[in-house]
């Protein structure tokens, strides 16, 4: 029996693939074992088949933190015990889904002389990736421009993608929320760690948006609002695990960030998408591409978070209706994009 690696972190985008994964690595043989944080990693993994092991991390952040000053050495650290980690469990290949948490791991295995295949989501490679690729055989990419800008190592594979997502019942997701299922359902999924400036002017837009659709809105971790439970026509809640399938197919139209990750999973259900992504303050701007790349190929419609108010949320969301039969015709024509079977051919190719 081979045995596997798994690590990768900091949010779902940097998770979830695994989860497309770890039934295929099950049925193929595979020993699992993961390797991350005590974040949320660790909570989606809880349940999955596979020895789940924790090594400290530091953030590798762009602009100044005085944690900047301590984080590096978390990070020596967990290269230190992904090192006494790779030594005991003796994995024959490491699949890193990046995050920040995943670099320590990943030097961890070059030093153990484990091979490592890195996956990159995003239109360009993030930081932990970029210094991951050093330590890598291969790297995974889901566009076509991350994987030139990553040659000779970058392959195109697309992301692997959860099969259940396909498999949600349009009844069961409307029953969950309330909903009669008479009016357009829009879902608002912020990302695994909410969207603060999207929930609440999403909740100022309430009183102009339920008129002509239901809003099924996920809000993130201690993002409920109180003042709004048992509205006609509102269901929020943190978050969705077994039951987002049924969410996602009793959603009519789709408002959210522009992680690389859920638009894969949007596109791959055809769900005419409104991308709010994040603004170049809070990130490296992966989101802004990411959407311009959607946007500009016809699959969805942008609104740039500088430009977001209650007013201009309207708005986008009028068009976003008119549009969605012309959205949906173009994610119909898009080629298949689950790199679940690519992803698994580099893991057997590479193994030891």
């Amino acid at each position: 029996m081979k045995t596997i690696v798994l690590t990768g972190g900091g949010t779902a985008g940097h998770v979830t693939p695994h989860l497309a994964l770890i039934p295929k690595l099950k049925e193929t043989g595979f020993d699992i074992h993961y390797i991350g944080s005590a974040g949320i990693e660790r909570e989606l993994m809880e349940n999955q088949p596979l020895t789940f092991h924790t090594v400290q991390s530091g953030k590798l952040r762009r602009y100044f933190d005085w944690k900047n000053l301590t984080d590096p050495f978390r990070v020596v650290w967990g290269a230190i015990q992904s090192i006494r980690l790779i030594g005991k469990i003796k994995p024959d290949v490491c699949f890193s889904k990046g995050g920040f948490v995943a670099v320590p791991v990943v030097i961890g295995c070059w030093v153990r002389r484990v091979p490592v295949l890195a996956h990159e989501s995003d239109l360009t490679p993030g930081l932990a990736n970029r210094i991951s690729a050093r330590f890598a055989k291969k790297v995974a990419a889901t566009f076509p421009e991350c994987a030139k800008a990553l040659a000779p190592k970058g392959v195109l594979t697309g992301t692997p993608l959860r099969p259940e997502l396909f498999l949600g019942e349009r009844e069961k997701g409307l029953q969950l929320a309330g909903f009669q299922g008479s009016k357009p359902v829009l879902l608002m999924m912020g990302g695994s760690q909410g969207a603060q400036s999207l929930n609440k002017t999403l909740r100022e837009a309430l009183p102009r948006i339920l008129p002509y659709m239901d809003v099924l809105h996920l809000c993130g971790k201690g993002n409920l609002d109180e003042n709004l439970e048992n509205t006609p026509g509102y269901f929020q809640t943190e978050f969705l695990s077994g039951s987002l399938p049924d969410a996602l197919a009793c959603a009519d139209l789709v408002l959210s960030r522009a992680g690389a990750n859920a638009l894969c999973e949007f596109a791959a259900l055809k769900k005419p998408m409104l991308l709010i992504p994040l603004p170049l303050s809070s990130s490296r701007g992966d989101q802004i591409l990411n959407a311009r790349s959607y946007g500009g190929r016809g699959l969805a419609n942008v609104l740039p978070q500088e430009d977001l108010t209650a007013d201009t949320l309207v708005q986008a969301l009028e068009k976003l209706t008119q549009d969605a039969p012309k959205l949906r015709e173009a994610l119909a024509g898009e080629p298949a994009s689950d790199g679940t079977e690519a992803v698994l051919g580099l893991i057997r190719e590479i193994s030891r």
